[in-house]
């Protein structure tokens, strides 16, 4: 049965396809500052080797760049602004960034391997546990429907919705609850996270291939992912494999071009990447990340005792504390232990899998609204006064005994936050 919201997201679909006016989108061919609701060229690939029938390809064109080629598609992953990038929260991801070469600057091995044809690369990724903040290039949704939904919510641009703005990004939810690609073998997709920043530096120069003639790339936005039993030497996250659409133009890359790795790859692989008009292929806003390790990432609390910022007008702390009390796995509320977790214990994946785990499976869009209007890192429910279950609070004891055992400091050492109660033995 079609539900009312699966029906007005075909609505918005068919009415773009025919050129109706739908409120919220902006589609032209003439200006160069919006996309065009032409069809872009066939695609030459298809998913329906994930059992996904039902999944309808976005051809439209979603970028009018480079200029004088008005049908760049959404598989080319194209930037036209910051604002193209939406923030997301919870989801486990696959993160292909530094996906391209057999060997990445990096010291891991993350190739993309082209199949016959050469428009698909099955690229080798690294899954990020649930829980930490993720970003979606607006433009290279590849699901039709969701991408029309998106525009209509956020704008074409994404303007509209977190960060910069105050709506979540209909994407966001279509990844969580595993409808952008409705069928049951894709388990993960491929976005942007500054999770591995401080294992793998992102490159801000020597990383872009612009001059003609053009190299093929992947683009891996949005792309479908499998999760492999395979444990990526270098960073401790699982590998996943990720089928990404091919495009041939301008790219930048995740790591620096040195060595042999230039932008035209031997042995059958090309690079993931993607291409900004404006600058870098990486979120620029807003000025810290909830949740991100390193520099980029926001602050957690204070040391003790902690100064709690006071909550915007905008935010709801009714909300933010039913979040939490609903974020509910075997009876321990995990949106707690995430947040006792992931923002020190980013060394070990396995540590934050354990303490986030089932947390995508929970709306938790006005804990990010609150960390990013207040600019701090896990830290939602100790601003709203949220309290814990007695069961979770004996796990949020275990995990902090668990990274003390790593030598890791948790929150409850740093601010006197989230401490947990010891289990009775």
């Amino acid at each position: 049965m079609t539900t009312r919201k699966e029906f007005r997201r075909w609505f918005m679909v068919l009415a773009v396809l025919c050129g109706v006016a739908v409120p919220g989108l902006a589609f032209s061919a003439g200006p160069a500052s919006s996309p065009s609701s032409d069809l872009c060229r066939s695609p030459g690939f298809s998913f329906d080797t994930f059992g996904t029938k039902r999944f309808h390809l976005n051809t439209l064109c979603t970028t009018p760049y480079p200029p004088g080629t008005p049908d760049t598609p959404a598989w080319a992953d194209v930037l036209l602004a910051p604002s193209n990038f939406v923030a997301c929260k919870a989801s486990p991801i696959a993160l292909c960034y530094y996906s391209g070469p057999e060997m990445s600057a990096g010291g891991t091995s993350l190739p993309c391997k082209l199949r016959e044809g050469g428009a698909i690369a099955d690229c080798t990724c690294l899954e990020i546990p649930p829980g930490s903040t993720y970003f979606v290039d607006i433009n290279a949704i590849l699901n039709l429907a969701v991408y029309v939904e998106t525009v209509s919510v956020c704008g074409w641009d994404g303007s509209e919705c977190l960060p910069k703005g105050k709506k979540v990004a209909p994407v966001c939810e279509a990844i969580r609850k595993g409808t952008l690609y409705p069928g049951k073998e894709v388990d993960l997709v491929s976005t942007f996270s500054n999770a591995l920043d401080q294992k793998i530096p992102i490159a801000k120069t020597d990383n872009a291939c612009t001059a003609e003639p053009y190299t093929l790339y992947a683009g891996c936005m949005t792309a479908p992912c499998t999760r492999t039993p395979v444990v990526d030497p270098i960073t401790g996250n699982f590998q996943a494999q990720c089928a990404c659409p091919t495009y041939l133009g301008p790219f930048q890359v995740g790591t620096k071009l040195t060595g042999t790795a230039g932008c035209e790859l031997g042995d059958n692989t090309v690079w993931s990447a993607a291409y900004s008009t404006f600058g870098p292929t990486f979120p620029t806003i807003p000025d810290c990340i909830p949740d991100a390790p390193g520099d980029k990432g926001c602050p957690l609390l204070s040391p003790p005792p902690p100064d709690f910022p006071a909550p915007p007008a905008q935010i709801s702390c009714n909300k933010v504390c039913s979040e939490y009390k609903k974020s509910n796995r075997k009876g321990i509320q995990v949106g707690f232990t995430c947040d006792a977790t992931l923002c020190t214990a980013a060394s070990d994946p396995a540590l934050v899998t354990r303490a986030c785990a089932g947390l995508d499976k929970h709306d938790v869009s006005e804990i990010l609204k609150l960390e990013l209007a207040v600019g701090k890192s896990c830290a939602a429910s100790q601003i709203c006064g949220c309290e814990p279950s007695k069961k979770t609070n004996e796990e949020i004891w275990r995990l902090n005994d668990a990274q003390r055992y790593e030598g890791i400091s948790p929150q409850c050492d740093q601010n006197g936050t989230l401490c947990g109660t010891k289990p009775r033995r």
